[in-house]
């Protein structure tokens, strides 16, 4: 039997507790992983997390984590403005890294870590890998066996602007250490905003659909200037509202829409809309594609009916990785690509100017459909 892999867990808010700790503590995976260490800044939550999910330790410093020899990798579960900064500190320790998304907040970043990783021996996997889902790669299999004909546009986003489903999450408005986490890096630079945390599993979709985008043009900006949580007023730094319009060449287009209301589109899936034929709400015609019953490769059991399960699927990509060699579906060029995008469209509303995209990735082709 391979040695499990120890796993320290960065950070004991909603996404450490949900994404990991209750799925990494469950008893189908712990032939392959142990919950090594637990970190995070507020003095006695990670002591709570670690006594509530069995965790072999807990530390009050991401740097306690990294000196543990128990620990071989990472799941960075903090606020995404972090993640460049406590990637490379990972990898200079020698730690394999889930990165949460978003990985980074600009393409420099990401090229960098890839750049540390890959000289270090470092394997790192960077959620959302979306094409873990089989509706996801049905999208891909029609669209390069031609059944939508040529592509003329599609459209996806999400109204995740408002910013409430962090405000009233069960998380954030308990009253005990564990269920008190502060919301307000949301709506802060760097990696606060929409797009980073929701707009993201979109991208990550539509392109792992599609393919890469070349150029983007936007208009950005901040339609609520203040929140207000549990008596506290949190003022809004980050855009809440950004709609993206991408070229793919060949006239095909994208619409994508992080607002504040008024969502047209189903979850985080994309319409395409081609010549011959079109996907809406993941149908296409009357094929409903997605399968009552179907999740990715590692859900199984409880895992299935507890929130959060694609970061669990990442995480044990990770761990495939490490131990197998198997390759992620949420590889480092994809995230680096969604980056990309981001950045870019950022640059543009502010500049009024489109565009172009600096990097690329290679899709899943058919043969791997």
């Amino acid at each position: 039997m391979k040695e499990r892999l120890g796993i320290g867990v960065v950070g004991a808010g909603a996404i450490g507790i949900r994404g990991a700790l209750m799925h990494l503590s469950l008893e189908d995976v712990q032939d392959r992983v142990r919950l090594a260490a637990v970190c995070d800044p507020v003095p006695g939550r990670a002591e709570a997390a670690a006594a509530r999910y069995g965790v072999a330790t807990s530390y009050l410093t991401y740097e306690e984590l990294l000196a543990d020899p128990d620990v071989d990798a990472v799941t960075l579960c903090s606020p995404i403005g972090l993640h460049y900064e406590q990637g490379k500190m990972a990898i200079a320790a020698g730690k394999h890294i889930h990165f949460n998304k978003t990985m980074t907040t600009m393409v420099e970043e990401a090229d960098d870590l890839m750049r540390l990783a890959s000289e270090k021996g470092i394997q790192i996997v960077a959620s959302p890998g979306m094409m873990m889902y089989a509706h996801n790669r049905r999208m891909r299999k029609l669209i390069l066996e031609g059944k939508l004909g040529q592509l003329a546009w599609a459209i996806t986003g999400t109204t995740a602007g408002s910013g409430k489903y962090h405000l009233n999450e069960e998380f954030r408005t308990g009253k005990d250490i564990l269920t008190s986490v502060d919301p307000t890096w949301y709506f802060k630079k760097p990696g606060g905003g929409p797009q980073y945390d929701v707009t993201v599993y979109c991208l990550h979709i539509l392109t792992g659909v599609v393919g890469p985008a070349k150029r983007v043009t936007a208009l950005s900006g901040i339609a609520i200037p203040k929140r207000e949580h549990l008596g506290k007023d949190i003022v809004t730094e980050m855009d809440d509202q950004t709609i993206l319009l991408l070229d793919f060449d060949d006239a095909f287009y994208a619409v994508v829409y992080a607002t504040v209301a008024g969502g047209l589109t189903s979850g985080f899936f994309p319409n395409i809309y081609g010549t011959e034929g079109s996907i809406v709400a993941l149908k296409y015609g009357d094929r409903d594609l997605r399968v009552d019953g179907e999740y990715p490769k590692h859900v199984s059991g409880l895992h299935s009916t507890m929130p959060e399960f694609h970061v669990f699927e990442d995480m044990m990509e990770l761990v495939d990785l490490v131990q197998d060699g198997a390759q992620p579906m949420g590889t480092t060029e994809h995230a680096r690509h969604v980056i990309d995008i981001f950045e870019a469209g950022y640059r543009a509303a502010e500049t009024g100017q489109t565009q172009d995209l600096q990097t690329t990735f290679e899709p899943l082709p058919l043969e791997a459909l």
